[in-house]
């Protein structure tokens, strides 16, 4: 298992497999994160966090979604 990631990446890629898409990620240290936000990534292929500002960009753009 790998060491949380620091919340420091401005712009992460995401991929189908990571929907629904919620900010903080799994793999970032949750002790000094904001609550949990659902970001609804499915329509555009991309969305803003609006409590850290984190662009998450869906890799393959909205079709990747699929029935996400």
């Amino acid at each position: 298992m790998s060491e949380p990631t620091a919340n420091t990446r401005r712009r992460i890629e995401v991929s189908a497999a990571d929907l629904p898409l919620h900010c903080p990620m799994p793999a970032m240290k949750l002790w000094d994160a904001h609550p949990r936000v659902y970001l609804p990534i499915h329509e555009t292929g991309e969305a803003l966090c609006p409590y850290c500002g984190t662009n998450y960009v869906l890799i393959g753009g909205p079709q990747a979604a699929g029935g996400h």
